[in-house]
């Protein structure tokens, strides 16, 4: 399974564009290789780098195990979205108060479909996709703000 971007490559800078400095949109991300099996995707994206502990910034779930792409500013069709450390629910792009931070957007496949709603936590997402992940993998994008 792979996450890759148009907008960055791996370890490499996400354009403003897709942070709080400007539109705060969320990059185009592309998704291939997902396993047969998989029932369902989970989309987290979060920040390791915060001063306070890993911050949550985006978190998709129920993504339909078909999507190829999650275009830019959009979330894919019949998936739900949960709730951020911004207090809440949709994408928060980086916006780090001090140096350069780590934006990993880790891609879970599950063998199950999350009985969550939308703005359920990160963590309650990550409790219900215990034992029901297949594969997973991950981008990390930096940025720092001049």
């Amino acid at each position: 399974m792979k996450i890759t971007s148009s907008a960055f490559l791996d370890n490499d800078k996400i354009p403003p564009k897709y942070t709080c400095d400007s539109e705060n949109v969320n990059p185009p991300l592309t998704l291939s290789a997902v396993p047969k099996e998989a029932q369902s995707l989970v989309l987290i994206m979060d920040d390791p780098d915060a001063p306070g502990g890993t911050f949550t910034h985006w978190v998709v779930f129920n993504i339909p195990p078909s999507t190829m792409q999650i275009l830019e500013n959009s979330v894919p069709e019949n998936s739900i979205q949960g709730a951020t450390d911004f207090g809440k629910v949709g994408y928060g792009g980086p916006c780090p108060p001090s140096g350069t931070h780590r934006y990993f957007f880790k891609l879970y496949a599950l063998d199950s479909v999350l009985e969550l709603s939308e703005g359920a936590s990160k963590e309650e997402i990550e409790d219900a996709m215990e034992d029901h992940i297949i594969d997973s993998c991950q981008i990390i994008g930096l940025y720092s703000r001049s």
